[in-house]
């Protein structure tokens, strides 16, 4: 006999346990299944322990710059690499295990497992407990979400081994700190662990195939960072095509072609793969229920319905942007509409994207260059953080935010930042643009002083001609 659910979600990552719960809270009988641990790899392998992984480097250099502080530290300063990655795992650990009580405390029924789609509102599970199978679930539901998310992609013909050859799992949980590693791919999460391993005496090299790093950003926002990076020690090259790579016992050879054509290579301890991710599509029965894949992602319409009746899709596996926040607010408006609420859309055209290195990079909306190809006539403001009262005391003086307005409306077009703190910063600007506040309205908001938040203030009354403070 089936388990009979009215909502059942295959993912229990930032998007498929948000929309568990949700369902839940709606009254939906719900359950959600789930691999591994709860969180998905946001939680356990991505953004959460990585972030604490950069705050213990932030620690490590504030304490190395103590003295500009005023604060005399006797003796070298070292730091314990195994507390560093035990404490890392912990933090995902302990909100794993939120998600788990959450689970529990709206009803979610929890299954672990491998699911698949094996008929018309019908899924089976093989369950494990302990990473070891226990047997076979049979469930029915007239609703499934497939939240499978997505995992590391490799480069043709280069297979990640895992020790020399790794991916950001790998990264997460090395036994000791390397004293070299190459960084294919400087998105957002090559540059942190780049930026990660540069705080502990690292020798990085990054080797990225566009002409800039974080090449979705905006172009002054991607200069002003590569100028902070080669200036902590860092080798960056871009335009830079990798053709190979070759295990030796504990090194790994990277070959690559430069950006002006010449062949090199770099001998180092690891080689991190950062290119980009795949979704999580196989095995799971869609091609017998007529789910139909738009560049190796699920095709969803505007309401995340697949082609295949009774079955929708949310967050990575279901294709760009993606980002956490976007599979939870996908994965809310989802249950949402199943449940016949008013449901107001995402704004694809106001996700902050973030990448937390140091100095930190948000942004938001079109970049300056995006925006002149669009016809905009625009205006554009920038304040520097080395100017404001906050970061000079707090001794954070690198990088600015950036504000581009539509010069006839004062519409806000795109926000982009770097600097420590935007990563928080730039919740403003995407509450500004949802609600369409335009230029004018961000400074009719009283901003305290002192505070970073003044350099979001300023910057947005420089693109009105309007900035005091420079």
């Amino acid at each position: 006999m089936a388990d009979k659910y009215d909502l059942i979600v295959v993912g229990a990552g930032p998007g498929g346990y948000v929309a568990a719960i949700r369902g839940a809270q709606l009254g939906f009988k719900t359950a959600c299944i789930e691999r591994e641990r709860a969180g998905g790899i946001c939680l356990n392998w991505g953004c959460i322990p990585t972030k604490a992984l950069l705050k213990s480097a932030e620690t490590m250099r504030a304490v190395q710059h103590a003295g500009e502080m005023g604060i005399v530290i006797q003796g070298p300063v070292s730091f314990d690499w195994s507390k560093i990655i035990a404490r890392s795992r912990s933090v995902s650990e302990k909100l794993a295990g939120g998600v788990e009580f959450l689970f529990k405390k709206y009803g979610v029924t929890h299954i672990k497992g491998t699911a698949k789609l094996t008929g018309r509102n019908k899924l089976e599970v093989e369950t494990t407990s302990g990473g070891k199978p226990t047997g076979k679930l049979t469930l029915e539901a007239p609703r499934t979400i497939i939240a499978t998310g997505a995992r590391a992609k490799f480069l043709p013909g280069i297979e990640p081994d895992g020790d020399r050859i790794i991916t950001y799992r790998e990264a997460m949980v090395l036994p000791e700190v390397p004293k070299s590693v190459v960084v294919i791919g400087a998105g957002a999460i090559g540059i942190e662990f780049a930026d990660f391993w540069n705080a502990f005496g690292v020798e990085v090299t990054v080797i990225e195939f566009m002409p800039r790093i974080l090449p979705i950003e905006d172009e002054e926002i991607s200069a002003s960072l590569t100028r902070v990076l080669k200036k902590k020690g860092m080798t960056i090259h871009t335009g830079a095509k990798t053709t190979g790579i070759k295990v030796n016992g504990k090194t790994a050879i990277t070959s690559f072609t430069t950006a002006d054509g010449k062949e090199e290579t770099v001998t180092s301890e690891r080689v991190l793969m950062a290119v980009g991710v795949r979704a999580n599509v196989e095995g799971i029965g869609l091609e017998g229920m007529g789910v139909a894949l738009d560049r190796g992602f699920i095709q969803v319409d505007d309401q995340y319905r697949t082609t295949s009746p009774g079955i929708w899709s949310i967050g990575d596996c279901a294709g760009p942007p993606l980002l956490a926040h976007v599979a939870m607010a996908e994965g809310v408006r989802t249950v949402e509409a199943m449940a016949g609420k008013h449901v107001v859309p995402v704004n694809y055209d106001a996700i902050p994207g973030c990448t937390y290195c140091d100095p930190e990079v948000a942004s938001i909306g079109k970049t300056e260059a995006q925006a002149r190809e669009a016809g905009i006539d625009i205006s554009v403001g920038k304040f520097p953080f080395n100017v404001n009262g906050k970061a000079l005391g707090a001794n954070h003086l690198d990088g600015f935010i950036k504000v581009i307005t539509n010069k006839a409306r004062g519409e806000i077009v795109g926000v982009h930042g770097i600097g420590y703190g935007v990563t928080d910063l730039i919740a403003e600007m995407s509450l500004a643009i949802t609600s369409e506040a335009t230029a004018h309205d961000v400074l009719a908001a009283v901003h305290p002083h002192p505070t970073l938040s003044e350099v979001m203030y300023e910057a947005t009354a420089a693109a009105l001609g309007e900035v005091v403070h420079i």
